[in-house]
């Protein structure tokens, strides 16, 4: 009775600690511009996270990675020159029913990253690696052929979704978190935040509202709970200063999210260079999305992966973070200050970071309309990259 005990603890030891992500996939054949999106929250206890532009054995790309890891053996969602993006979430469930958590899966999507550039490669790629594969996750993949897809990976293989065939995804989008729908169901987990995610995207839709820019802002900062469906917005203290302790658990954002990756693939005909890593390095309630491109010249914002290998954005959103963060003894990372993050002032941490997304992502597209038709990507990368470091620097630091 002992041994099962401790057997138990330990299950359920790793089930909490493990990386329970969230993510969507949206076909091309439903967003206005005809270009797929990937997008994912991600979670882990390692917080201190980076993105950096990388050269892989066959193709640059793009990666999110844990901060100061600039050599990393795994990475955690990005893509490539040619177009191929990948993210996973945790899925525990896809091995029976001992709720067992993997080891490669950011192994894996750094070698995809390296060498694929398409979904037909990356099946290719799950087909010959040995077996054990030591997976036990859902990997969501795009091409610049316009194909997306799930693959629900085991140890020992894998089935795809493709969310291109209507009889698979009928809305032309998919959801992930940290089950497989093919596993064992009685130890689903990440129930809450699928039903959040859920609930988003059919508002979403019926209000003509599926595009990169509503998923990329407003899916990570959404406060409505999946199965409680209290919607923390409508209980917003007065002012920064009412403290106001409420519940924070299983929202789609929650202690240990460090990072939205949102990849905006490209339409049909558009060159693969046009591929775009939307990407909010830190606590997305405290940080901003920024389009990052694999340019010729390697053009790089700073503020996401400097030389030294960390992000000064990620950092300055886990010092606001702790702001939000402040009951101060017992399980802090359940209950937060929501006057520090929302209030009627419009003085929370979230409403002010906001603001400054606003301009960014404001003259981000405007620079992106440029390149798309046909400015030199070098040139207004690098312009637009030097004036993100200087204006979030500042704005931060009011």
């Amino acid at each position: 009775m002992k041994k099962i005990s401790i057997l138990f603890i330990l299950a359920f030891a790793v089930l909490q600690t493990a990386s329970p992500c969230t993510s969507v996939i949206v076909s091309g054949k439903i967003t206005k511009d005809g270009r797929p999106l990937l997008f994912k929250n991600r979670d882990t206890p390692r917080t201190d996270n980076a993105a950096h532009l990388f050269q892989g054995e066959r193709y640059k790309y793009i990666g999110i990675t844990a901060a100061i890891d600039r050599t990393p053996v795994d990475v955690w969602g990005g893509h490539n020159e040619t177009g191929f993006a990948i993210i996973n979430t945790a899925a525990f469930n896809l091995n029976g029913c001992d709720g067992e958590d993997s080891n490669k899966d950011g192994e894996l999507m750094k070698r995809a990253l390296e060498i694929c550039r398409t979904i037909d490669d990356f099946q290719h790629l799950l087909d010959t690696l040995p077996k054990p594969m030591d997976l036990n996750s859902n990997f969501g993949v795009i091409d610049a052929l316009g194909n997306c897809a799930y693959f629900e990976t085991n140890n020992e293989g894998y089935i795809k979704f493709d969310v291109n065939d209507p009889s698979v995804a009928p809305d032309g989008y998919l959801i992930r978190t940290n089950y497989g729908t093919t596993g064992c169901r009685s130890i689903d987990r990440g129930v809450e935040r699928f039903m959040a995610a859920e609930d988003f995207m059919l508002a979403a839709q019926q209000g003509d509202n599926i595009n990169c820019r509503h998923l990329l802002t407003q899916l990570p900062r959404n406060l409505k709970h999946g199965l409680t469906k209290q919607n923390l917005f409508d209980i917003m203290p007065q002012s920064y200063d009412e403290r106001c302790m409420v519940p924070f658990r299983d929202f789609v954002t929650r202690w240990t999210s460090s990072a939205i990756i949102l990849v905006q693939g490209v339409a049909s005909g558009e060159s693969a260079q046009h591929t775009i890593s939307w990407t909010n390095i830190g606590w997305p309630p405290a940080s901003v999305a920024i389009p990052l491109l694999i340019t010729p010249s390697s053009a790089w914002p700073q503020i996401v992966g400097g030389s030294d290998g960390a992000s000064w954005l990620c950092r300055q959103s886990l010092e606001e973070k702790q702001k939000v963060f402040n009951a101060g003894r017992g399980y802090v990372e359940d209950y937060i200050d929501l006057s520090k993050l929302i209030n009627k002032q419009k003085t929370g941490i979230m409403q002010r970071v906001m603001k400054i997304e606003q301009q960014v992502l404001d003259e981000g597209e405007n620079v992106l309309k440029k390149v798309r038709k046909g400015t030199d990507i070098d040139k207004a990368l690098d312009s637009y990259y030097q004036w993100v470091d200087n204006y979030v620097k500042k704005q931060f630091q009011q």
